[in-house]
């Protein structure tokens, strides 16, 4: 559908209205920025017909958008907002963090029946990699371990996923093993994947591109806390973003975004404090 930032919440109306009568409409919005435009159709409507009508009606509508920062876009063109979506029962919630993944999700949320919102980070779009012709049909609720490792875990998804294989195949130099999951699927969230790997590393660190409170990582830690206290041998720490409306200037917005020196840093200081023996 034709994007313009001021008709976000009409196409997304049509939308619901075309899923209703049996089509599958993908909406792309610009970026999830112009999706706060929609929100009470996104929320209040998309997410809660079929609830609403005794699980009479379906809506089998995919919003694909891209989000995140980096690009230098200011505060108001920089957001990760998947958490406020995640936040709400009805949508399901995709992040992926590779070519192939990002065909298999949107696959995956197109074949789907309940409304779907497929994220992609912007600064993912010049990533290559190879990507399987034909059909290639991904698994909603699925995270997937890229990289097996046995000191800690490294759980990410979308950008940080990147960051976090970068990290660990630099760590493999120092003859540290992370374990990296990508959880792919924000809501329904893989918490039996994330908990099975820390029961195995006895660590975990989650790094996202999101603000620190209240965020996906916050989520994944209490999980974790949940799922495989009694195999911690530290607590679990997050890496994040500074909690600040993104600047514009390229070296303030560098010092707000996590990065690998930032993860590295967290990785030797949970290693250290377990008296990890490199």
């Amino acid at each position: 559908m034709r994007d313009t930032p001021i008709c976000e919440e009409g196409f997304v109306g049509a939308a619901i209205g075309a899923a209703m009568l049996g089509l599958r409409p993908v909406v792309e919005i610009m970026t999830i920025n112009f999706s706060l435009l929609a929100l009470d159709q996104i929320v209040n409507h998309t997410a809660k017909m079929h609830t609403m009508f005794g699980g009479q009606v379906s809506v089998p509508m995919v919003i694909r958008t891209p989000g995140g920062d980096g690009q230098q876009l200011a505060a108001t063109h920089s957001q990760n907002l998947e958490v406020w979506y995640a936040h709400v029962p009805g949508l399901k919630v995709l992040a992926s963090a590779t070519p192939a993944d990002a065909k298999a999700l949107l696959t995956a949320a197109i074949r789907d029946d309940d409304p779907v919102i497929v994220l992609v980070n912007l600064s993912l779009y010049n990533t290559k990699g190879e990507v399987p012709e034909g059909e290639l049909l991904g698994k909603i609720g699925t995270a997937g371990v890229v990289k097996q490792g046995h000191d800690i875990t490294v759980v990410a998804y979308s950008r940080s996923t990147v960051i976090a294989l970068q990290v660990a195949r630099q760590l493999e130099e120092e003859g540290i093993s992370v374990e990296v999951v990508d959880l792919r699927s924000l809501r329904p969230l893989d918490r039996e994947t994330i908990c099975t790997s820390v029961r195995k590393t006895t660590r975990a660190v989650v790094l996202e591109d999101d603000g620190l409170s209240y965020g996906i990582g916050a989520e994944v830690a209490a999980s974790i806390g949940e799922g495989a206290f009694d195999y911690l041998d530290a607590p679990v720490r997050r890496v994040a973003a500074a909690e600040v409306p993104l600047p514009y200037a390229k070296p303030l917005e560098l010092a707000a975004l996590p990065n690998a020196a930032a993860l590295l840093t967290v990785i030797h200081q949970v290693l250290d404090d377990t008296r990890f023996t490199r």
